[in-house]
């Protein structure tokens, strides 16, 4: 049985509080210092925006094979919330290499400028589909673009990690990784980002579906209370003319003799 959503966003809430106490009151400090702290931040926000691309990915693979609107939605509200998280990264990623090279940003550093290149190719989702106007084909072809930028994702990824490192920390090589306490902070601190994903994700997706069902309604209420408008006055996608024309001539008198 799913959580409900308030479920879900106390123990988002209680797992990110939690783990960013742990952070500041019980995590030891590392040899960058207290700076190294945003770590428990930056991390957790780029792997949870990442994972919710590759989401957006399979839900589009479902909508294309099911053409259920639902998996559209939840793959527009994936890419939607990883994007806000991915501008999360790029932020506290240019506040630590500020604090510890100097710089704001570094080019040739391929793993800054690998997530950089994963987070603009997702931006040009919104003007790929809200420039496509019937829904049907927008709903495809994002659906399309999902799927082939997810599939980037984790090619991207393994791009970068084959590459000769630089100066950016690789905190779980094999040649090493975090202390106990530290890693079980980190993980806790993940935990509580991944929750509020959800959380949010589902959030945006019930109040759309509570827009949607409001527009419904008032546009019922609002065909009762006015009178028809001719036809000619009406502008509509071509599929709705023609059920709105069907109608009208089952309602209208036949000469006699018609069949």
């Amino acid at each position: 049985m799913r959580p409900s959503l308030r479920t879900l966003a106390i123990a988002a809430v209680a797992t990110i509080v939690t783990g960013y106490a742990m952070v500041f009151f019980s995590a030891p400090l590392d040899v960058e210092g207290f700076v190294q702290k945003i770590f428990y931040l930056h991390v957790p926000l780029a792997i949870c925006a990442l994972v919710g691309f590759i989401v957006a990915a399979i839900h589009a693979i479902r909508h294309l094979r099911t053409n259920d609107p639902v998996h559209d939605a939840r793959a527009y509200v994936s890419i939607h919330l990883s994007v806000i998280f991915g501008v999360g990264v790029l932020l506290t990623g240019a506040i630590w290499a500020k604090a510890m090279w100097g710089k704001w940003w570094v080019w040739d550093e391929p793993t800054l400028v690998s997530f950089l290149i994963v987070f603009l190719l997702y931006c040009t989702y919104y003007p790929l589909r809200y420039a496509i106007e019937d829904r049907e084909r927008q709903a495809r072809y994002s659906s399309v673009f999902a799927i082939t930028a997810g599939a980037f994702v984790p090619l991207n990824f393994l791009a970068v990690r084959l590459a000769e490192p630089l100066i950016h920390p690789r905190t779980f090589s094999s040649s090493g990784g975090l202390p106990g306490e530290m890693m079980f902070t980190f993980l806790v601190c993940l935990a509580g980002m991944a929750l509020l994903w959800v959380a949010l994700v589902r959030f945006e997706l019930a109040s759309k579906g509570a827009k949607a069902d409001l527009g419904r309604l008032r546009r019922a209420l609002e065909g009762e209370d006015r009178p028809p408008a001719p036809a000619r006055a009406t502008i509509a996608p071509a599929h709705v003319s023609m059920l709105r024309s069907d109608d009208e001539a089952a309602r209208s008198p036949r000469p006699p003799g018609a069949v």
